[in-house]
């Protein structure tokens, strides 16, 4: 089943097994850094909350707290002590927070994991000590846990559950946190004097400062590089844990016909396992058998008009926990980046259901199973290795809609000078068992191997990175024919210059980058880099890439203020400039922003932006799909927002958009509104609304080839779009919770002045184009859908979970065509046969 996930497996035991010990080689500890001492704990506290057990008295205390926002390395408003303790199995943490007004600390209800305007402490811990990886454990008044893994030195991962314990109290000195951590939580190298990386912080929500010991320079690069150490923890246990959660699923399930009609219900019984296994003290196996992800909110509706294929956020939990280990990362847009790993494509959506799929088709795909072996060794070299199988899925008359398909995945970095330089190797491949018919559709597999670096310098302020991957599909001739002619690679695109071979059988190519960033000292950032991927470059088996034949420029600066003044806290001022050809010299974008943001002494944020497009003589090569490039008209947009003061109890926030109008009459506006409800300290709801509003001149509308050749066609859109979000969550207990999500979606639009392309090079826009009647009208779209998950968490005990969800979809399209009318949308979609189902999934945590 996972011959990857065997062969690396028994590579890296292998290595673990005959390297000699080195915790200490990959590191070189500042002489400055702060170090707190751990005292062995011959009778365990009783974790309550309290300071009164054996240990906690004697224990060294940490007092030097500093405050690092927003004032850096101020003092602190109120004191805060800290002691550090350990045995056999756990490492265990005591912290005062001093407040000499208890009766205004702030503490909120709510589900593990999630961020409310309340008092929290805090817990880091780098136990590689590697100054690149680590845990967080943190805790508001109320009990609430948060946790996270890290890595990359500034990544944090909340995805990361772990097993562990902290008991909370308010008294007349302020508030205590007591965490009892277990050691099998952790991964680190065996040996007899344990250093670990430790800090600790602390929020104050009503007056927003955060304090730290020791004290963390937002100024300076990176998060787990900053934390101090805490020493004394000799001859520390190494456990080797084994973790089974095994867990049952009942589902009743909604059938629906082909027209959309109610055709009975079903039920269904499938169980499964996770499981978890530290092969080594700093290697662990996480595997996950028949996996049902119920319980996972749905994805938001989209209605995509673009030739790219839509970016969905990866939301689940055997995917999201140490997910950063695996990043290779290609492109990043806004904090989103994708790169050589989606996860999303395991499990996808059947690829084949247009052929031969109806409303009975499964809308994703089983995994069969999964298994990952993640840790990082004494010498510094970290381990990613994933391997995954999913099944077929066959349509209504057995035609595969998906084939049997195998994924591997499989990422090392390896550290150099205490982490401040890194090189790193990527592959992933997949390989599908093709039948008759999806031979011709669907490439047979598809192999990417990457190289990356990184390098900093100059007192860690500066840093040069860059990458060098390269990619292998193979196919069919109509699968390898079907790639070259998506909107990834356009190859059969008249004056492409590239080689549209529909007899190839194989298909590869690279793509580089190397980049230069300023990333801390001063108030001054920049990033700049150079990248080119080739024609042929192909990932979207296991990664995801929306465009091949590219060579880009980008640069950014941006200048931070954060020292607090007499009106604003923090701000930020950054200029961006972009510009792409393709790899025959085609110029395909020219432009570049400005934007803003301010938080002002009232905790209010203001932002604003403005961005020019298509600047200079710059060519659409894709819009055609496959037909001619045309040249972009130059186009600005605009956008402004405000967030109010996250702590009251009814805090909005709007933001505004609006692209100008260009020589075709394109232009559209849209509005963003989120307002936070804190209704009581146990519930909170969030409702967030849009509205978008647009006429694009040049929205294609098709491709139809006759005699005469292929007709590429465009014509005017006028569409309307708007949306609801609401989440509701109420918490009963820290570990029982009732979380409701609900989104209803409408848009619609009409086509007019249906045009082909006649003269692609015209000077002037009207005469590109002439008219197209040959298909009738041009029709026009009314998509509405609705989605919704509502789901009780019952963390039973530790580890130990208990789910019940019922979700609802409901989608109507094709109803009055071209035409918005909110209240009679509104009421079409709610007559629409509903989509239920209720889950009952149950897991039961065991460990040894």
């Amino acid at each position: 089943m996972f011959p990857t996930f065997l062969l690396a497996f028994q590579a890296v035991t292998a290595v673990e097994a005959t390297t000699p010990a080195r915790p200490r080689a990959a590191v070189v500890a500042e002489p400055s850094a702060a170090r707190a001492t751990a005292s062995l704990a011959t009778t365990p506290p009783v974790i309550d909350g309290r300071d009164d057990d054996a240990v906690w008295r004697t224990a060294a205390p940490i007092t030097a707290f500093r405050q690092f926002d927003p004032v850096e390395d101020g003092e602190p408003p109120m004191a805060t002590e800290a002691k550090v303790a350990y045995d056999e199995k756990y490492l265990y943490v005591f912290v005062r927070a001093f407040d000499p007004h208890p009766d205004s600390i702030r503490s909120y209800l709510s589900r593990r994991d999630t961020h409310t305007p309340s008092d929290q402490i805090k817990v880091m811990i780098d136990s590689y000590h590697d100054r690149r990886t680590g845990y967080e454990f943190a805790v508001n008044p109320a009990g609430v846990k948060r946790d996270y893994s890290m890595d990359g030195d500034a990544n944090e991962d909340d995805s990361w559950d772990g097993v562990w314990d902290v008991a909370t109290r308010i008294d007349d000195k302020g508030w205590t946190a007591e965490f009892r951590i277990p050691l099998s939580q952790m991964r680190y190298a065996k040996s007899p004097d344990q250093v670990f990386g430790f800090a600790i912080w602390r929020d104050i929500a009503r007056t927003n400062v955060r304090v730290s010991w020791p004290v963390y320079r937002r100024t300076k690069t990176g998060l787990v590089s900053q934390l101090g150490e805490v020493t004394g923890l000799d001859q520390l246990g190494a456990p080797r844990r084994l973790e089974v959660t095994p867990y049952t699923v009942a589902k009743d399930l909604t059938n629906i016909r082909n027209d959309g009609t109610f055709a009975g219900r079903a039920q269904k019984m499938t169980g499964g396992a996770d499981i978890k296994y530290g092969v080594t003290s700093n290697l662990t196996v996480d595997a996950t058998i028949n996996p049902d992800f119920g319980q996972v909110e749905a994805d938001p509706s989209v209605l995509n008009l673009t030739s790219f294929e839509q970016y969905y956020q990866e939301r689940r939990p055997f995917f999201l926990e140490g997910a950063g280990i695996f990043r290779y990362d290609l492109d990043c847009n806004d904090g989103q980046c994708t790169g050589l790993f989606y996860s999303r494509r395991i499990g996808r959506a059947p690829q084949l259901s247009y052929l031969y799929g109806d409303a009975s088709t499964k809308q994703s795909t089983n995994i069969i199973a999964a298994a990952k072996l993640t840790g990082r060794l004494a010498n510094g070299l970290s381990i990613g290795v994933l391997d995954a199988a999913t099944e077929q899925v066959k349509g209504p008359n057995g035609e595969t809609v998906e084939p049997q398909t195998n994924y591997a995945v499989a990422r090392l970095n390896k550290d150099f000078r205490g982490g401040n330089s890194v090189i790193g190797l990527m592959f992933t491949g997949v390989n599908r068992q093709l039948d008759r018919w999806s031979q011709d559709s669907l490439r047979r597999s598809g192999y990417v191997l990457g190289l990356d670096g990184r390098h900093r310098f100059a007192g860690n302020n500066y840093e040069v990175s860059g990458y060098l991957a390269e990619s292998y599909v193979e196919g069919s001739a109509s699968s390898i024919a079907s790639t070259e002619a998506s909107s990834v690679h356009n190859f059969q695109r008249p004056g492409s210059g590239l080689d549209f071979d529909t007899t190839r059988t194989s298909l590869g190519g690279y793509t580089a980058q190397l980049a230069l960033a300023k990333t801390g000292g001063g108030i001054v950032r920049f990033f700049t880099s150079l990248k080119r991927t080739s024609p042929g470059f192909e990932i979207n088996d296991a990664g995801f890439q929306t465009r091949a034949d590219a060579q880009n420029w980008s640069g950014w600066m941006g200048l931070q203020y954060n020292e607090p003044t007499s009106w604003y806290l923090k701000a930020r001022v950054n200029f961006n400039g972009w510009s792409q050809w393709s790899t025959n010299g085609l110029n395909t974008d020219l432009g570049g922003n400005i934007n803003a943001h301010v938080q002002l002494n009232n905790q209010w944020w203001l932002h604003a932006g403005y961005n020019v497009f298509n600047m200079g003589h710059t060519w659409d090569d894709r819009g055609a799909r496959g037909g001619p490039a045309m040249p972009w008209l130059p186009t600005a947009a605009a956008w402004a927002g405000v967030e109010t003061d996250q702590r009251w109890a009814v805090s909005p926030g709007i933001f505004f958009n609006a692209r100008m109008k260009d020589a075709a009459g394109t232009w559209s506006y849209g509005i963003d509104q989120q307002t936070t409800l804190r209704l009581s300290s146990r519930m909170q709801a969030v409702v967030g609304g849009s509205f978008f509003r647009q006429a694009n001149d040049a929205q294609w509308n098709g491709n139809f080839a006759d005699a005469t050749g292929t007709h590429y066609t465009f014509a005017h859109l006028e569409q309307t779009l708007t949306s609801l979000t609401t989440r509701l969550d109420f918490t009963a207990t820290p570990t029982l919770s009732l979380q409701l999500y609900a989104s209803p979606f409408i848009t619609s639009g009409q086509y007019t002045n249906w045009r082909e392309i006649a003269d692609p090079n015209a000077a002037r826009y009207e005469d590109r184009y002439r008219p197209f009647t040959s298909q009738g009208d041009p029709g026009g779209f009314n998509f509405k859908q609705f989605r919704s998950n509502t789901v009780i968490r019952w963390e039973y005990r530790p580890g130990s979970t208990l789910f019940i969800v019922w979700t609802q979809g409901r989608t109507q399209d094709g109803v009055d065509v071209g035409t918005f009318q909110f209240n009679r949308d509104a009421q079409n979609l709610f007559r629409a046969v509903p989509d239920n189902s209720l889950l009952i999934k149950s897991s039961y945590w065991f460990n040894w």
